[in-house]
């Protein structure tokens, strides 16, 4: 199960629930959708080893706060620069998977805010991406938030299951689902998919050639959300960047992969 996050941070886009583990130099992790920091909890005690590791639950998602109008791409940047500066952190190690990553990218280049190092695992980062479903969801969210609560959990349960190459198990599957179950829930999980859209990762895109710091990408070899190709072509364009694939791993790699994703965080962070 997962624990409750011991501190919480009002920020300029409703309260964000966080915590922070262990000792060392520090390091970010940012989870992306329809995730939450309970995703990390694999890797969390490796790292807390060896960094003082800072992670949250992004407005809107998790533990932070869900009754939120805006939970765009175009707010989260701002959410993570004010909790960086809240933690008075300088120039940290980040790690960003998925809309995480997306989210990661935009801090750097359109807040300025310096990372000493950048590790990106199946980031949304280059176009196109969403689906068919984004897309029906984004001109019916109100229909899809009065869902029945059956068929919203159908729903929910067949879309999560396709993020990983290992069937899920169902503890697992079961509190990846609870942050989006009920009335509140179940709306805030609609309204972060309908709010998915690509100027945001456009507006990233077009400073990629600026990045200088180095960058780590990881990606699932069998990731049917976003595929590797996207990711090769994120690696020509950040010419700072490494990149390796991970065979049976699908999209949600911590879960697929944790030791495998540990080890390479702590070889790229000079461990």
């Amino acid at each position: 199960m997962q624990s409750e996050l011991g501190y919480k941070y009002n920020s300029s886009y409703g309260a964000i629930k966080y915590d922070i583990k262990g000792e060392g130099q520090p390091l970010i992790l940012v989870h992306g959708t329809p995730w939450s920091s309970y995703n990390w909890r694999k890797v969390i005690p490796a790292l807390s080893q060896w960094f003082t590791v800072y992670y949250y639950d992004l407005p809107g998602y998790g533990q932070s706060e869900k009754n939120i109008e805006n939970v765009s791409l175009g707010i989260q940047n701002d959410a993570l620069k004010e909790l960086i500066d809240f933690w008075k952190l300088d120039n940290p190690k980040i790690v960003g998977h998925d809309f995480g990553g997306a989210t990661v990218l935009r801090t750097h280049l359109l807040n300025k805010q310096p990372f000493q190092k950048i590790l990106l695992i199946d980031p949304v980062a280059v176009s196109p991406w969403g689906s068919p479903f984004f897309s029906h969801v984004a001109h019916h969210e109100s229909a899809f938030a009065d869902l029945p609560g059956n068929i919203h959990d159908a729903l929910l349960t067949r879309y999560i299951e396709g993020a990983t190459y290992t069937p899920m198990d169902r503890e697992t599957l079961l509190e990846i689902k609870k942050p989006w179950s009920g009335k509140d829930g179940q709306a805030a999980f609609y309204r972060q998919i309908a709010q998915s859209d690509r100027k945001y990762t456009d507006e990233a895109e077009a400073l990629y050639h600026e990045i200088k710091v180095p960058v780590f990408l990881i990606w699932g070899e069998d990731d049917q959300w976003i595929p590797v190709e996207r990711g090769i072509e994120l690696h020509r364009r950040i010419k700072s960047s490494e990149f390796v694939t991970l065979p049976q791993t699908g999209h949600l790699v911590q879960e697929d992969q944790p030791a495998l994703l540990v080890s390479y965080i702590l070889k790229f962070m000079e461990i």
